[in-house]
């Protein structure tokens, strides 16, 4: 059985959507299988997902239509295998985000002319977060099994958001709240080891990365009408973001000629995240204290996690012959804690997965992928939850039934 090339002719077809949607804001999977690839290799690729996540109001049981937008992210990697026992990569990819419009009205109004997630004056509540991470590898091959790698990741982040609507007690509160995350670059590290037998596709990887501190400048300002408004004449600050530090253990074998079967876990430490802008922090001081009387003034979070999220994906790849592989996975993400925020109102999901791959040549490739979410059923919160006696108050509605779909693209290169 002569496996030694399999792995990659059929396995590669599965990346193009893989992570594409995931617990908490996670969404490329941080995979670094290019690197671990035969000899000199590029690619590029892209992912879209096209979720539908709709639900309901819990005051009053009305509609909210879908909120979540669809979004792409691109993805690409250089592996330069330098000599016999020195490996040099770059990895590009978007790790974390979030995009999320509430569009139309989705309660009756108010007296005021809100609705759950709207203002008065027509605006809705939206978000808008973006990661881009640029991994450089540095890897050691001792003999053909083992590879020792690790590296610098420099990640830049920024978002912005808007509250609006009852859901933040209207336009008195955080229901007319503005925040821009300015653009800032940080520095982390992965670490990792692979060992391989590639006369039966035999590979498996760990990988570890770092949490990233971000400091980034914020622009935020309150309605006129809020009891906040105060705050819009002090000076602006920072926010302070880190990004979770993660696992990712890949194994793939041959299990009989032209198939392999493969698995990846993915571990990621959202438990410890948390989103609390520099004005956002005083203002949910202030409203702690007002809600208890003083008895609690530690505020709360913007965006917070009660749980880490836990993934896993197995799949079987066949080559069918020297063009043409394909394959079909199942995945499975624990989310990440439920309630959950009112930006990202789902809780984990299970999927079925796609992929064709076809070579014109040996040293080329054109891979598609397509992956089919059946989303998990969520109760969605403002961050008013983690005040004391408050955290039924701030469940605000209930998402069900909600599924997505994601596509990808990539193309390869051996040279």
């Amino acid at each position: 059985m002569k496996l030694k090339m399999l792995s990659t002719a059929v396995l590669l077809a599965t990346l193009p959507t893989a992570g594409a949607f995931a617990a908490a804001l996670d969404r490329s999977g941080q995979s670094i299988s290019a690197f671990l690839q035969p000899g000199n290799y590029f690619e590029a690729g892209i992912s879209v997902l096209d979720p539908t996540v709709s639900g309901k109001a819990l005051a009053n049981g009305s509609g909210i239509a879908d909120m979540a937008d669809d979004y792409y992210f691109p993805n690409a990697a250089l592996k330069l295998q330098l000599t016999d026992n020195v490996s040099f990569g770059l990895i590009y990819d978007q790790p974390f985000g979030a995009s999320a419009t509430y569009a139309t009205t989705d309660a009756p109004l108010s007296a005021t002319g809100e609705g759950l997630f709207h203002g008065g004056n027509g605006e809705s509540t939206t978000v808008d977060v973006k990661t881009q991470n640029i991994s450089m590898i540095f890897g050691f091959q001792p003999n053909e099994n083992f590879n020792f790698y690790a590296g610098p990741v420099y990640q830049t982040v920024k978002g912005h958001l808007q509250l609006r609507g009852l859901a933040y007690n209207g336009k008195t509160a955080f229901g007319a709240y503005n925040a821009v995350m300015k653009e800032d670059g940080a520095v982390g590290w992965l670490a990792g080891a692979a060992y391989q037998i590639p006369d039966i596709a035999l590979k498996a990887s760990v990988t570890y990365r770092s949490e990233v501190d971000h400091k980034s400048a914020s622009d935020e300002t309150f309605a006129a009408t809020s009891s906040f408004a105060a705050l819009n004449l002090t000076p602006n600050g920072n926010t302070n973001i880190t990004t979770p530090q993660s696992v990712n253990l890949d194994f793939q074998t041959g299990i009989m000629a032209d198939t392999v079967a493969f698995a990846n876990v993915r571990w990621v430490n959202w438990k410890d995240f948390s989103i609390r802008p520099y004005k956002f922090d005083t203002a949910s001081k202030l409203a702690s204290a007002q809600a208890t009387n003083n008895l609690y003034t530690k505020g709360f979070n913007l965006v917070d996690y009660s749980d880490d999220q836990y993934s896993a994906t197995v799949g079987v790849g066949r080559k069918v012959n020297e063009q043409w592989a394909g394959n079909v996975s199942v995945g499975y993400d624990t989310g990440a804690g439920n309630p959950v925020s009112t930006l990202g109102p789902t809780e984990g999901y299970w999927n079925i997965g796609l992929g064709l791959q076809f070579s014109p040549a040996p040293n080329y490739f054109i891979a598609g992928g397509v992956k089919y979410f059946w989303l998990g059923d969520a109760t969605a919160r403002s961050g008013a939850y983690s005040i004391p006696g408050n955290a039924e108050k701030a469940q605000v509605a209930k998402f069900e039934d909600n599924n997505a779909w994601a596509y990808g693209l990539k193309m390869g290169y051996r040279f």
